[in-house]
């Protein structure tokens, strides 16, 4: 937080365009802004990751099936958006759900 707060008060030095322009300084905002976004998306992403791989290594997989889908919902999510490409995406749906269906493969 400290960090943030020390960013937004130093001044950024600017090219004699950008001294005189709006738009740059606007672009940096917005840039600022969007990065903010997707960044909270993706930590949102690994948590919701991080608890389905959690549910699998524990053998759970009533619990491993419901992470899955919160996982899949917010990796659709952050597809829509554009924060995460869509074959990247894809890619880890597919991953996660071979995990799933290996472990209830196992528990047969």
């Amino acid at each position: 937080m400290a960090d943030e707060e020390k960013k937004k008060k130093e001044k950024k030095v600017l090219t004699t365009v950008q001294r005189r322009k709006l738009s740059p300084r606007k672009r940096e905002r917005q840039n600022e802004k969007r990065n903010a976004r997707n960044r909270a998306r993706k930590e949102d992403l690994k948590v919701k990751t991080k608890a389905f791989t959690a549910a699998v290594a524990s053998g759970n997989a009533g619990e491993a099936d419901k992470a899955l889908k919160a996982v899949v919902k917010k990796l659709d999510r952050v597809k829509f958006k554009s924060t995460v490409h869509k074959n990247t995406a894809a890619r880890k749906r597919s991953r996660l759900t071979k995990k799933l269906n290996a472990l209830k493969a196992a528990k047969k």
